[in-house]
């Protein structure tokens, strides 16, 4: 089997010898675990602040607020509470200052340690969460939580990308988007079995099995060893060749580890990788390390992932119904992104994206039409069985939608693109949008249900159709691209071409900067 490839200069692939190794889907099967925390916190979150016991220890006034609005106000705000809010979102804030951290951990000391870090800042906030006896030490414990996803995020998909051939790069990557997905099932079954423990001590056992995910990610980073990429930046030249030939089963590896080699020493002319990718060369990675993930939490899946059971127990679905709900949700999106890890090399990124796209806009607005029918604007209305296992079903092909598509992608894409000498820039840039974004989504989402009500549902949908377009105008494929070879496809590109010069070219553009 071809271990990998390049695009020559008249533009046609070249093919690297070796072959998909044992040691290299082991390692990154190992390396993606560190997806389990994203995952399990955006599961176990949503469930925990739907729990009765949970909301009286840390926010009565929630409580309170639904005692006095029942039968009187709109069920679209039966939730709305900033406080509330906070709980969940805190966490994506502090991920976002984390990501610049991690970026400059990830650059000098290599993608392990940055995932050695992040596992063991989620543990230690997984151990606050799971004690709290305030609010503060809640909100604390939710921070490190952050630093935790902040640096894995930031340096998972990197050392995916770099570990991988490119001909299964695709595939190997979506693993971690995959466990991410297993994360929120878990979180969703556990919520599920949790809440119906005696005494209200449910959600404890809850947010403390957090620690697993993060004992799997610290002694996974220990183990792993790192990237040809980032042991040549720390130049051991030897070392580095003879992990490229350990990942690629043969000792031909000359072409390949040349590519690394040019690619190391064009990464060591920059001092500053945050200063370069301002340049015009750097002008299509730049815009799509912002723009996909922008796009990617515009396309309100956290409105689902965040919230499940609390938005299927305000459709009037009751508190048992709305926590299975939500695991039925996380094993379409299971099942999902496994479609995509099976399809991502064969037919490109492309392809998943724009499918995608369409069904998702399809089913958000059939959900936005069908919440409008039962609750009107007034929100006062009730659910069938009928009316909720349709809503349930609509939920669900969305949320499948999005789990071949915009889930992985929108952390394969960025992670892929850039070169050696900004990588590390662009996946913090990638990371710090996401964030930000999920900060923002997660903070006002039941204030956006409230007011906007069923309309925030097209609301999302809009953004939808803006993002499928930008796909199909401005984004290449990069199907078996080798990663340090990425530059012909932005040449060749009918919009991009214009930013991106041949490599003498640059070089002489980068004197004159």
């Amino acid at each position: 089997m071809v271990g990998g490839g390049h695009v020559g200069a008249a533009g046609k692939a070249v093919a690297y010898e070796g072959r998909v190794t044992a040691f290299v889907v082991c390692t990154c099967l190992i390396a993606a675990s560190g997806g389990l925390l994203f995952g399990y916190d955006l599961g176990i979150s949503g469930g925990v602040t739907s729990m009765e016991p949970f909301l009286k220890k840390f926010f009565p006034d929630v409580l309170e607020q639904q005692s006095h609005a029942a039968g009187t106000e709109s069920e679209y705000c039966k939730f709305d509470s900033q406080l509330l809010t906070l709980f969940t979102s805190s966490l994506y804030l502090a991920a976002l200052i984390a990501s610049f951290v991690a970026s400059i951990v990830t650059r000098i000391f290599g993608r392990k340690i940055s995932m050695f870090v992040g596992g063991v800042a989620f543990l230690h906030g997984a151990i606050l969460n799971a004690i709290a006896m305030n609010i503060e030490v809640l909100i604390i414990g939710r921070l490190l939580l952050g630093v935790g996803v902040g640096f894995a995020n930031q340096s998972v998909p990197v050392y995916l990308s770099e570990m991988a051939p490119a001909n299964i790069r695709g595939a190997l990557n979506i693993g971690f988007q995959m466990a991410i997905t297993l994360g929120i099932l878990a979180a969703g079954l556990i919520n599920y079995g949790t809440s119906k423990i005696e005494g209200g001590w449910g959600w404890r056992l809850s947010l403390g099995l957090a620690v697993v995910p993060a004992v799997v990610m610290t002694i996974g980073s220990y183990v792993l060893p790192d990237t040809p990429n980032s042991i040549l930046e720390r130049g051991q030249t030897d070392k580095a060749r003879q992990m490229l030939q350990k990942l690629r089963g043969t000792q031909h590896v000359d072409a390949e580890f040349q590519e690394l080699v040019d690619a190391t020493e064009a990464s060591k002319k920059v001092n500053n990788p945050w200063k370069n990718i301002l340049q015009p060369r750097y002008r299509p990675q730049l815009l799509l390390c912002i723009l996909i993930p922008f796009f990617q939490q515009l396309t309100g899946i956290n409105v689902i992932m965040f919230y499940a059971p609390v938005l299927f127990k305000t459709l009037g679905f009751g508190d048992d119904a709305s926590l299975m709900s939500a695991v039925i949700t996380g094993t379409v999106n299971v099942v999902a992104t496994i479609v995509s890890i099976y399809s991502v090399d064969k037919f490109g990124r492309k392809v998943l994206f724009l499918e995608g796209g369409i069904q998702m806009f399809i089913f958000q607005v059939a959900v936005g039409v069908t919440i409008a029918m039962k609750f009107g604007f007034n929100g006062e209305g009730t659910l069938t069985k009928g009316d909720a296992n349709m809503l349930l079903f609509f939920i669900c092909a969305y949320v499948a939608a999005f789990a071949w598509s915009w889930g992985p992608l929108g952390w394969l894409v960025p992670s892929e693109i850039c070169p050696l000498e900004i990588r590390s820039a662009g996946q913090a840039i990638n990371v710090a949008v996401n964030m930000i974004f999920t900060f923002i989504i997660g903070q006002i989402f039941l204030t956006m249900l409230c007011h906007m009500k069923f309309g925030l549902f097209f609301f999302f949908a809009g953004f939808v159709v803006i993002m499928t377009a930008f796909v199909f105008l401005l984004v290449p494929e990069t199907k078996n691209v080798h990663i340090e070879e990425m530059n012909e496809v932005w040449k060749n590109h009918w919009f991009w071409g214009k930013y991106v010069q041949d490599e003498d070219d640059n070089e002489m553009r980068v004197r004159d900067v």
